[in-house]
């Protein structure tokens, strides 16, 4: 099988396997204990610790472990607002995770927020000027993803946070689609807190990290025994914490180019003239290249797709199953019919350009044999036909 929805997730790699292994059997002290395999267990965390914020460009006691990139982000959004005194003000955008929609709604709904959602162009781009227009005096957080999952556009964080910061607002980026892929770290994008997932990079699921600068008051959402500087109470998963640390240092090392990403998309738009890139053309992530076709069913097409031994997805996998259009396309002003045909190809470093080169022929042939009508487009600068 030819795995290409490595946005939902990726094998774990060996070499993480290897490194949390004997953390999980000899070597499974608790890392508060104070006898030999506690310690054992500690100096793993600190030595992951230090591995981590070498990546992220930040200080070692800036990473906080959680349990992935929905706990980091649940507690960036509500950790931050409820912790600082600026006001009761969230900027966010509406093609967020729903792990980010959905800690703005709680703040809204039981702490008395207000949201404002920054204006999106129709590839998903937000521009300071954009961002500029949303900040209040008590804006008190803005929150925007890296990378979308699902159409694969990049935002320029660094000049966001930049918009954010002049006007004293911490800005916290979802970098959980970006990390490994491009360079997320704080000291390249300056951004106040910064949410990775472990299971992205080829790390166990369960394990992910925050990363808050010291400067940034953040209130906790779990309360104990006072782990991880009092932020993420709970005995540390010192294994995958590991684990995560050795698959986010190869795989950052390993970031791709995009020249096969564009390559497979200017071969889909070719072979199936009634197909739309979804997203930006360019400034997307190197491994994503995702479609509407309008005429055809999406989950028709992937189950064909499967048939033929390729796995890809309609979106989100956290929205997988539900009947309603991605809330994603919605937002970039797609029709609900549109949305539901959409395509969504992710890959890893194992995928070959022949691989899609293969997938490309396929879904053209798929395509063909599905389609229910045409439906006549018009190129526009809205929605690209082919890169620019």
């Amino acid at each position: 099988m030819l795995h290409l929805d490595a946005a939902a997730t990726s094998p774990v790699r060996e070499e993480a396997l290897a490194a949390a292994w004997p953390f999980l059997t000899g070597a499974f002290g608790n890392p508060s204990s104070t006898h030999r395999l506690g310690e054992e267990a500690a100096a793993a965390l600190v030595d992951a610790r230090r591995s981590v914020a070498a990546v992220l460009g930040c200080r070692a006691s800036e990473v906080v472990f959680t349990s992935g990139g929905t706990e980091a982000n649940n507690l960036a959004v509500k950790g931050i607002a409820l912790a600082n005194p600026r006001g009761r003000h969230l900027v966010t955008s509406r093609i967020e995770h729903e792990s980010v929609l959905a800690s703005v709604d709680y703040l809204v709904r039981f702490h008395g927020f207000e949201a404002t959602f920054v204006e999106l162009d129709a590839r998903g781009r937000v521009t300071e000027a954009a961002l500029a227009e949303t900040l209040r005096h008590d804006t008190t957080l803005v929150s925007l993803a890296t990378a979308n999952n699902e159409v694969g556009t990049v935002q320029d964080v660094a000049a966001l946070t930049g918009v954010a910061q002049a006007r004293g607002v911490p800005f916290h980026a979802d970098a959980v689609q970006a990390a490994g892929s491009l360079d997320v770290s704080m000291a390249a994008t300056g951004v106040d807190a910064l949410s990775v997932s472990g299971h992205k990079l080829g790390a166990p699921k369960g394990v992910g990290v925050l990363a808050v600068r010291s400067r940034v008051a953040l209130e906790p959402l779990l309360h104990g025994g006072g782990q991880e500087r009092g932020r993420r109470s709970g005995t540390e998963n010192v294994a995958f914490a590991v684990a995560f640390a050795v698959a986010l240092r190869l795989a950052d090392a390993e970031r791709p180019a995009g020249a096969a990403r564009d390559a497979f998309i200017a071969n889909v738009l070719t072979s199936i003239p009634d197909a739309w890139l979804t997203g930006h053309a360019s400034a997307r992530l190197p491994r994503h290249a995702s479609f509407v076709v309008p005429g055809v069913n999406g989950e028709t097409v992937l189950l064909e797709l499967e048939q033929r031994g390729v796995l890809a997805s309609a979106g989100a996998a956290c929205a997988a199953g539900h009947d309603e259009p991605s809330h994603v396309l919605l937002a970039l002003g797609y029709e609900g019919d549109e949305a539901r045909t959409a395509l969504r190809f992710t890959w890893g470093a194992s995928t070959t350009r022949a691989d899609l080169e293969g997938v490309a022929a396929a879904l053209a042939e798929i395509v063909a044999k599905v389609v229910t009508k045409v439906v006549a487009r018009v190129a526009s600068p809205t929605r690209p036909r082919a890169l620019q």
